[in-house]
């Protein structure tokens, strides 16, 4: 078994081309059943963030599941095959590990460090399990990858290695102080958009969202107005600031909206960071409007990076991933070496059987001596063989030590397998 991802994010893929294979919640857990429906797959999960999409699996065969994971990409683009594979990249085993290490790291998110990809690959591992699609290779995956994550913010700076999304849109968008700043979505990103302009010293800030109770519990944290998306035109005739980030599955904000809201001549700025993008293209357009979206500040977030920071992390994720494969070698050897253990058992035991057939008078005590040794016999000529083996699984290579010592001692596969089930040796 062996772990792969496919995926499509802001590295690989246009904005545009992001757009059409964004998940809302409900897509995302019909993605992750249609993951774990695939020929191929034992476990499955889904990353889904507002510029990646990655399909997490463990197979049991490479190209088939491939090819499959691939094309429930390329069918919720609506794309062609031909058009869509130049965009997506595919990890295996080692090369996956590694790779989600990075994500849950930050270094690989368009601002670099950001801390929201932890939890949404905490979400994964979650919906995952709850779904049932998660066992044990993914979880244990997936929990080192948070703990990496909590350790290179922890141990570095790379939290500020670059600013956040909301930071770098709001540079572009000018200065907040004493500015009505309207944030159109209440969820993490529309959080963090409240915290930053509110931090800014911001004149008024109006939360509009679908859910009214959601509005008014991220307004009241930060002294804000909360309102219901009905008041939405009145709120951007009054705004000179609109920060939308709904994750909504298409456009909440007209250019016709936009086109009123500024008809008596004054500014708007207008931060668009969702995607799908919750405001029309059209609004770019406008006359005294300054539209920044995801596509404007790829550039700014990366360029922002501090090089001495990312690279603490690149040896973090470095160390933490030979760590772990080390790990999953030595656990890999493990059921071998507990058959093997387990077979000199029963080669004793068939012998101490045998001499009480041959020797039926022989008394507790020296029966007892012939079996003690027995055991150290057996302990002495197994314990070299069991040493090295979980010394050799420690290095790379095609040879497998684990499938040597079976065959050498010819164990029972069956007898090998039965240590990894439930209730096991192990």
């Amino acid at each position: 078994m062996s772990v792969l991802v496919v995926g499509i994010s802001h590295n690989s893929a246009p904005v545009s081309l992001l757009e059409r294979v964004a998940l809302d919640a409900d897509g995302v857990q019909k993605m992750i059943h249609a993951v774990a429906a695939a020929e191929h797959v034992v476990e499955a999960t889904v990353i889904s963030t507002c510029n990646r999409i990655e399909l997490y699996a463990e197979v049991d065969r490479f190209h088939g599941s491939v090819e499959e994971l691939s094309r429930l990409l390329v069918d919720k683009a609506g794309e062609t095959t031909e058009a869509m594979l130049p965009h997506l990249y595919v990890h295996y085993d080692d090369g996956a590990v590694g790779h989600l290490f990075r994500v849950a790291s930050g270094l690989d998110s368009m601002a670099l460090g950001e801390g929201q990809i932890l939890g949404q690959a905490r979400e994964a591992l979650r919906l995952g399990q709850e779904l049932g699609t998660v066992g044990p290779a993914l979880n244990v995956l997936f929990q080192q990858a948070l703990r990496v994550g909590k350790r290179s913010h922890a141990e570095t700076d790379i939290d500020r290695a670059a600013p956040s999304l909301v930071t770098a849109a709001l540079e572009r968008a000018g200065d907040v102080a004493g500015r009505r700043v309207v944030v159109l979505g209440a969820g993490s990103m529309a959080g963090l958009a409240v915290a930053t302009v509110s931090r800014q010293g911001a004149g008024e800030i109006v939360v509009l969202n679908r859910t009214p109770e959601r509005a008014e519990r991220l307004a009241r944290e930060y002294a804000a107005r909360p309102a219901g998306l009905d008041r939405l035109d009145a709120e951007l005739a009054r705004a000179d600031l609109l920060i939308s980030c709904t994750g909504s599955a298409g456009a909440v904000v007209s250019a016709e909206q936009v086109r009123a809201a500024v008809a008596d001549g004054r500014s708007l700025a207008v931060v668009d960071l969702a995607l799908p993008r919750d405001v029309e293209d059209g609004v770019a357009a406008l006359p005294g409007v300054t539209l920044v979206g995801l596509a404007e500040l790829a550039e700014d977030v990366h360029a922002g990076g501090a090089a001495g920071e990312v690279e603490a992390v690149r040896e973090i994720v470095t160390q933490e991933v030979a760590a772990f494969l080390a790990a999953r070698r030595q656990a890999s050897v493990t059921p071998t070496v507990v058959a093997l253990r387990s077979m000199a058992t029963s080669v004793v035991d068939a012998e101490m059987a045998r001499l009480d057939g041959r020797l039926p008078d022989l008394d507790e005590r020296a029966r007892a001596e012939v079996l003690q040794t027995m055991r150290r016999v057996a302990d002495k000529l197994l314990h070299e063989p069991t040493v090295r083996v979980r010394e050799l699984a420690n290095e790379t290579g095609a040879v497998s030590y684990a499938a040597a010592l079976a065959e050498l001692f010819a164990l029972d596969p069956e007898a090998v397998t039965a240590v990894t089930r439930p209730g096991g040796v192990a």
